[in-house]
């Protein structure tokens, strides 16, 4: 048996999923209990008194096209979250099995299986090595059972690719044994490929891909799962029916349209000229101690006064993340890169300008 499905929990694989009503959009529609009427102020094609189509199969067709990967192969979901939500909920057993992550890194893979009653171990990122994944020390912290191994690259927050072959002897390592779950959120800003190409070849991994970055689509929760057909099966099975509202799926399919993908990708570069323009100007500040390399939409700067740094920005009208809560990041923020102007007045703030 494919061991996507001899590692997922027994009553997920013995699931009979939820039975939506039929989608047959060319009949008129009484089978699902809907109003016939459009609400007041409704500016959707498809119109919200309809319950969208579950898993829209335009939009998965242009994701499946962006991603390059067949459409069996992907499911759309409420931001990246959700993914990582629903691999949870199949992998993990309360009580009994866990998750590997690399720290620090982002807080939703703990969040997810700390909900699940699943158990975290960490391993650390190398800050001596520009926070470098070691594939040994991580597989040597892997016991069979954890079931879920999350490796973000670009990383959050650290803002650094992971190494292609340390990914790569991992992948190899706990095929069979794990679902490696590399999510890609940030992939666009690094003009580094995707790891699509691998999902042929290590049936156990998995990919998180979102809208919400490049895309410019935070505030409509798209995101998307990459991984064995049947793992999306599965996932399938546990995906809460209609999951993408209507006005979302819209608005996707305006973003993947190829001449917004065209422009998208001019927006692009033009913040990729920013990332630099506010690193040399975070560098120069008398507040900052320093600004580590960038693949990501954000900057990770240690500051050498971290409360002035703060108060200055907020006195500003200005907001960065505090990143204290890290136990490996005491003086860190992390900076999203913005317009020029909004740059230039958070440099403004710190004296840089």
């Amino acid at each position: 048996m494919n061991a996507v499905v001899t590692l997922a929990r027994p009553e997920i694989v013995n699931l009979k999923p939820y039975s939506h009503a039929a989608w047959r959009p060319s009949l008129t529609r009484l089978h699902a209990n809907e109003a016939p009427w459009r609400p007041t102020g409704d500016t959707t094609n498809a119109g919200l008194n309809r319950y969208p189509e579950p898993q829209p199969h335009a939009l998965i067709e242009r994701m499946a096209a962006l991603y390059e990967v067949p459409a069996a192969a992907i499911l759309a979901t409420r931001g990246g979250d959700e993914a990582i939500d629903l691999l949870s909920r199949i992998y993990l057993r309360a009580g009994t099995d866990a998750i590997l992550q690399c720290a620090p890194t982002f807080g939703m893979y703990q969040v997810a299986a700390h909900i699940q009653g699943a158990d975290v171990i960490e391993v650390p990122l190398d800050p001596a090595r520009g926070w470098a994944v070691d594939p040994e020390q991580l597989l040597g912290a892997w016991q069979p059972h954890v079931k879920l191994v999350y490796l973000c690259s670009p990383n959050n927050p650290t803002a650094n690719m992971l190494d292609t072959e340390a990914l790569e002897t991992i992948c190899r390592a706990l095929e069979g044994k794990a679902i490696v779950v590399i999510d890609e959120a940030y992939i666009e800003w690094s003009r580094c490929a995707s790891l699509t190409r691998w999902l042929d070849r290590f049936p156990t991994l998995a990919i998180l891909r979102t809208l919400s970055k490049a895309h410019a689509l935070a505030g409509a929760r798209v995101g998307a799962l990459l991984a064995h057909p049947r793992l999306i099966e599965l996932a399938k099975r546990v995906i809460p029916p209609y999951a993408l509202a209507q006005p979302t799926v819209e608005a996707a399919l305006r973003a993947l349209d190829p001449a917004e993908l065209a422009a998208s990708r001019g927006r692009l570069e033009g913040l990729l000229a920013e990332r630099d323009y506010l690193s040399k100007g975070l560098a120069a500040s008398p507040l900052v101690a320093k600004v580590w390399p960038s693949n990501a939409n954000f900057l990770l700067i240690d500051c050498l006064d971290i409360d002035r740094f703060l108060s200055s920005t907020l006195a500003g009208g200005m907001i960065v993340r505090d990143l204290r809560a890290y136990p490996t990041l005491p003086r860190s923020l992390r900076i999203s890169v913005g317009s020029r102007a909004q740059n230039d007045a958070l440099l403004h703030c710190i004296g840089s300008t």
